[in-house]
Order: C-alpha cells, then sequence, then structure tokens
C-alpha cells in the first residue's frame, strides 16, 4: 500500500494554542498507526483569505492549494475550539467554502478544546452533524479537552487514552479505503460538439 496523507486542520487563534497542540497529538498518534504523511493548516494564518474568499468566491492560490490537499488526503483531523457552546467561526468559515463533495466518504476525526469539560457535547451535538451532512465518515471516538486534562496528558493519562482509541479507529478507517482520486475536470473537458448539442 502506498504511503497515505492525513491533512489536520487546527482553528486555534493564540499561538501557542491547545487546539493546535491537541491536533499534533492526534496527528502523531495516528502516524503511529499509519504510514502517513501529515499537513497542517493553521486557520487563523488562512483568515484573511477564508474572508475573502466569502465575499468574492474566489480562493487566493494558497487557500485553493490547501482545499487541494484537503480533497486529496486519505483523511482530516479537524480541532476546533469552542466558543458559546459550538465550533468556532473561523472554522465554520473553513467549512463552508470547501469544493462541494471533497469530504464525501473520506475518514474524518473531529476533536475540540475548550474553557471547561461541560462544553464537550459540542463534538456532538455540533461537530459530528456537520460532517455527516457532507457526507464524510466521521469515527466514533471524538476527542475533547479541557484545561484540566493537560495535567494528565502522559501515556497514561485520560487525555491520552481518547486520543489513542480515537487515532487507532481513524487508521482503520483509512487503511480499509483505496487512496482517493480527485479528478480535474479540465483534463478531459466536454466537446464542444456535445456543449452544443450535436453529439449522436
Amino acid at each position: 500500500m502506498s504511503r497515505r496523507s492525513l491533512v489536520v486542520v487546527s482553528a486555534g487563534l493564540s499561538q501557542p494554542s491547545s487546539t493546535r497542540l491537541l491536533a499534533d497529538q492526534l496527528a502523531a498518534a495516528t502516524r503511529r498507526r499509519l504510514d502517513a504523511g501529515a499537513e497542517t493548516v493553521e486557520l487563523r494564518d488562512r483568515a484573511h483569505d477564508l474572508t475573502n474568499q466569502m465575499l468574492t468566491g474566489f480562493p487566493s492560490p494558497e487557500l485553493e492549494r490547501v482545499h487541494e490537499a484537503v480533497a486529496r488526503a486519505d483523511g482530516l483531523i479537524a480541532v476546533t475550539p469552542v466558543f458559546n457552546a459550538s465550533y468556532s467561526g473561523l472554522f465554520k468559515s473553513f467549512v463552508d467554502v470547501l469544493p462541494e463533495g471533497a469530504l464525501v466518504d473520506k475518514p474524518v476525526l473531529i476533536a475540540a478544546t475548550g474553557g471547561t469539560a461541560r462544553h464537550s457535547l459540542a463534538l456532538e451535538y455540533a461537530m459530528r452533524p456537520l460532517f455527516s451532512h457532507l457526507r464524510a465518515v466521521v469515527v466514533p471516538t471524538s476527542v475533547f479537552a479541557a484545561p484540566e486534562d493537560w495535567g494528565g496528558a502522559t501515556a497514561q493519562g485520560p487525555l491520552a487514552a481518547r486520543i489513542e482509541r480515537a487515532a487507532a479507529e481513524f487508521a482503520v478507517e483509512i487503511e480499509r479505503r483505496e487512496p482517493p482520486v480527485v479528478v480535474d475536470p479540465f483534463d478531459e473537458p466536454t466537446p464542444f460538439s456535445e456543449l452544443l448539442g450535436g453529439s449522436p
């Protein structure tokens, strides 16, 4: 089997951020189980590009490259901070401008960070339905990290155990699928005769 590819999306706003830390740990746990390269996308660095695409309908060259990386990836790790009991606006903006069909049948591992463990349900009533609507395959275990979780983030800690379980499920979903094939519509354009209705 050829080497797999992952895209890791972090919607953390601060630098450094616990959101990015969680994203990195999920990617590392997955790569321990899977021969895969990983590209991390910090949405804070693409905030202006996301706004411009929402206003104009056109991505910047860098954001278009990110879209293509997501479409070609074998799996997506999506991590957001929780604000007002849901994913961040920056995270939702990224999802809103993804090309249609980019996540169909793609394994997705969802995770979030928040100021209190009470926000953990946002993964199940906000993030999971969002990706299910986009026809992605969301792994059963989601990972939430509250501030108190980081004190126990050792090889035997509760957070580490959730990370390992989610990564194992994610790796299995990736391995049972063939690498995605992204078709460029400009590679085989429709003949003019068909466009004009003159095809036999």
